[in-house]
């Protein structure tokens, strides 16, 4: 018994060891680690970032942005796609006037676009709202009206 209490404490001994701190054993002090770059001289000029090679231009609108999405959805150049309105309006909820089955929406009015496109001979509406973007909308329902 009396061994096992021995034997128990030298292991107990041993992993404490192991947790100690490591130091340089030849010189009595700590090593350091040093970082491997240097902090820029504030004399010395840092060149700027260029800027991007290609030109933005102004930002697209809620119209560009529907024409340039139902363009691309139907394979048509930008200009096969007519605007026929563009109007503000208030949805009735969150659902932006496209409401999706099984989905649930806030229950309050919400200021918006209806954007109405022409391609093919067809329709389309896309509607925006809130910070959401114009968006087609295939089961459009109507904006709140005037007054109501």
């Amino acid at each position: 018994m009396r061994y096992a209490a021995a034997g128990g404490a030298v292991v107990a001994l041993l992993l404490l060891a192991g947790c100690g701190s490591e130091s340089d054993q030849t010189s009595g002090q700590e090593s350091t680690v040093s970082p491997s770059t240097q902090p820029p001289d504030p004399d010395t000029p840092t060149p700027s970032t260029p800027a991007s090679s290609t030109p933005t231009g102004p930002a697209q609108g809620p119209v560009e942005q529907a024409k340039a999405d139902l363009a691309g959805r139907l394979g048509l150049g930008p200009g096969q796609v007519t605007l026929v309105s563009a109007e503000e309006v208030t949805w009735r909820d969150g659902g932006l006037g496209c409401p999706q089955r099984g989905m649930r929406y806030t229950q309050v009015l919400v200021n918006g676009s209806r954007i109405v496109l022409e391609a093919g001979g067809r329709r389309y509406e896309y509607h925006s709202g809130g910070r959401r973007g114009p968006f087609l909308c295939t089961n459009p329902q109507p904006p709140v009206q005037d007054g109501g």
